[in-house]
């Protein structure tokens, strides 16, 4: 079975040219972690790009998912909210079976 890459929103791209993470050397990195509410969570950073990423571009912005967060975020949407309650990254998987009211923790 072909497995998707995540997608990047043209919101979440924006959101990058305006922080300027390619201006500092830095990607947006979406990492999947055991922990949270309901078994697993979300890391969303900006960090340095590594070897065994994969890497997402557009808009002169850089993405990276580490290969072991890969199968966990087939597919998903990686997208920028800016709300009443707050601003901030957030990530629709088809993958994730239910969900946690915070958005950033997830069971599969």
């Amino acid at each position: 079975m072909l497995t998707l890459p995540p997608k990047v929103t043209p919101r979440a791209w924006e959101r990058l040219s305006e922080i300027g993470a390619q201006a500092q050397g830095k990607a947006l990195r979406i990492a999947v972690e055991g922990g949270g509410c309901s078994g697993f969570q979300y890391e969303i950073a900006l960090d340095d790009p590594k070897e065994d990423d994969l890497v997402l571009e557009g808009s002169g912005e850089k993405v990276v998912v580490d290969s072991v967060s890969l199968p966990f975020l087939a597919d998903a949407v990686i997208d920028f909210a800016d709300e009443l309650i707050g601003a901030r990254f957030v990530i629709e998987n088809p993958n994730a079976t239910s969900s946690c009211g915070c958005g950033t923790s997830f069971s599969i």
